[in-house]
């Protein structure tokens, strides 16, 4: 899966989970992308089995999508809070966060996880 298409995917997944209705021009806007660009990244999205959408309905993830998603918005809350503990802004943590998630292995991410988990419990 591109990089793209996985920002596409967390985008519907943080619409709903806000409890709002995934719509092309909802995704186009959080993704600050033109709504033709949404329509042919849903397309990918569904021939994967990620999503579903009725014609100008409001796109729904599967079950496959939701973990799938769940688990790109987890890369990046972990980013996001690991740059934000190294003083970053939260604006630029949030950015670079957006960006790293696509790239850093699984050790690597780990490493980071089991980090952030000791330097939480330590005074």
């Amino acid at each position: 899966m591109t990089q793209s298409l996985e920002d596409y995917l967390e985008a519907i997944y943080v619409i709903v989970k806000d409890g709002r209705n995934a719509c092309v021009r909802d995704v186009a806007r959080h993704l600050n992308v033109k709504m033709p660009s949404v329509v042919k990244a849903i397309h990918e999205l569904k021939k994967m089995e990620l999503v579903t959408q009725e014609p100008y309905g409001p796109i729904l993830l599967t079950l496959k999508g939701k973990k799938l998603a769940g688990s790109v918005l987890n890369r990046h809350n972990l980013l996001r809070t690991f740059l934000e503990k190294l003083g970053v802004s939260k604006k630029n943590a949030d950015k670079d966060a957006c960006m790293m998630e696509h790239i850093l292995s699984a050790e690597t991410l780990d490493k980071i996880r089991d980090y952030i988990s000791s330097s939480e419990e330590s005074p």
